[in-house]
């Protein structure tokens, strides 16, 4: 692969440069940047959960905040690897150009990467797969299965439903200006977005390399997913700074996650310490560039202790996951510039953390982030209840779907109502995408299109639809 054509400007409607006429100095990467900021899809972000759903502080991060510091996180890690390309003249093809590009586009995709989730968080995409899991092999089309009239692949972008792939549908196709180009965004940008260049049969999480891990693109944007790697020259392989945006994502949720866990309640000062105090004895490190997390962190508390500081162990944590995101960001730096040749040649199987002693102390943050928060009590409330509202606004979505734009059916009352409430943007794209197929085909899409419209759900706006639909008004 080679970052001339990695960093490819062309779109799918077509790029304009503005910079020789109109006064317009922006690049072509600077304007995705203006699209994204301007568009409803990224702004709903600001009400989708991140870990906490439903949250009435304004300190807990949401998925529009999280969407932020990993666009952050990206941007300067992009500065810090191209920079090493540029000192040490790694890569001959590699310009000082090229590393303001590398910036934006990472700037771009950290702030798009979620916005193909459900609403609730991660639970959300888990109950939409189940939901289908349960449902397809009962509900009927035609007197028959739904799920004997799909293909295989079809059955699988559904029960492995993927709020990744849903980002890559949403942003080419879903999101309407001009045509059903979607935001018609570099392919550069939207090749990095790709984390999985893999559809729902060819996904394995057991192959051990992590481009195969989950499901990248579903069978309906099979036609732009191969245009996206053709005109990057990725064809078959991750984008090299796809890399980077999944370590700028590890780092951002991995160190939120305790943050705002302590804030919440949900752990403290002396167990975290407890914990990283079992890390640096199994896992001790020698050298100049070593990094003591439960020293740093016990340092930072003795210091908000001698300075009389009313909450020593909040100053401890809040500063020392400070710490810890510096510390990540040069082991990521380090990771990609290690194992540059192997990622440009697309044979690098691995994160940007591997074996190295961040892998460890972020597995020790994922761990006790999960054992104290999402095993919690309050946690699972909030899950069950979800899991209601989720289960009964598909089933009365996808009732009506099935009969929807089929010719040997009519719509109920209730069933007509309920596809009025989808977006007409997104039943404009289906009827766009339904043109000459096949009736399992547009079977297919009209099930899509149900999961288009809950996936542009906020959280409150599904849990007032909910309730209004079951007159809890």
């Amino acid at each position: 692969m080679e970052w001339k054509q990695l960093l490819s400007t062309k779109r799918t409607r077509g790029s304009v440069n503005k910079r020789a006429k109109g006064g317009d100095l922006r690049s072509e990467f600077e304007r995705d940047y203006q699209r994204i900021i301007g568009s409803a899809s990224f702004r709903r972000l600001q009400d989708k959960t991140q870990v906490f759903p439903l949250d009435k502080s304004d300190f807990i991060r949401t998925r529009l905040t999280h969407s932020l510091e990993v666009s952050s996180f990206a941007k300067s890690l992009g500065q810090n690897i191209a920079e090493n390309l540029l000192t040490y003249r790694r890569d001959p093809g590699f310009t000082p150009r090229m590393k303001e590009d590398i910036c934006n586009i990472l700037q771009c995709a950290g702030l798009i990467h979620d916005i193909g989730n459900p609403p609730f968080g991660h639970f959300g995409e888990v109950e939409i797969r189940e939901w289908f899991e349960r449902k397809l092999p009962v509900l009927k089309f035609r007197g028959k299965p739904v799920a004997d009239v799909l293909t295989e692949q079809m059955k699988q972008d559904l029960y492995r439903f993927e709020g990744n792939a849903q980002a890559l549908r949403l942003v080419t196709k879903l999101h309407y200006l001009v045509n059903d180009n979607g935001m018609n965004l570099t392919y550069a940008l939207l090749g990095t977005i790709i984390k999985y260049p893999v559809n729902s049969l060819q996904a394995d999480s057991r192959s051990g390399d992590i481009k195969d891990k989950k499901v990248g693109y579903y069978y309906a944007d099979t036609e732009i997913f191969e245009d996206i790697q053709r005109e990057t020259g990725t064809n078959g392989k991750r984008h090299p700074l796809t890399f980077i945006l999944e370590a700028a994502d590890d780092i951002a949720y991995k160190t939120a996650d305790i943050e705002d866990a302590f804030v919440k309640g949900f752990i403290s000062y002396h167990g975290l310490l407890e914990e990283l105090k079992e890390l640096q004895i199994l896992y001790r490190q020698e050298g100049p560039g070593a990094f003591y997390p439960a020293d740093k962190l016990e340092e930072l508390y003795l210091y908000g202790k001698e300075r009389h500081m009313d909450h020593p162990e909040e100053f401890a944590i809040k500063n020392w996951i400070i710490r810890v995101q510096g510390f990540l960001v040069n082991c990521a730096t380090y990771g990609f510039t290690s194992n540059y040749s192997a990622i440009m040649c697309g044979e690098y199987r691995h994160d940007l953390f591997y074996r190295t002693y961040a892998d460890k102390l972020m597995e020790l943050l994922g761990d006790y982030a999960f054992r104290k928060v999402f095993t919690s009590d309050a946690i699972y409330r909030m899950e069950v209840s979800e899991s209601a509202m989720l289960d009964y606004l598909m089933e009365k979505f996808v009732s009506a779907a099935i009969k929807y734009d089929d010719s040997t059916k009519k719509l109920g009352t209730i069933e007509s109502r309920m596809i009025w409430f989808i977006s007409d943007n997104y039943k404009s794209a289906y009827h766009r995408q339904a043109k000459g197929k096949t009736e399992e085909e547009r079977l297919y899409l009209r099930l899509l299109l149900v999961t288009d419209y809950i996936c542009g759900m906020t959280d409150s706006y599904a849990k007032r639809l909910y309730q209004e639909l079951n007159a809890m008004v």
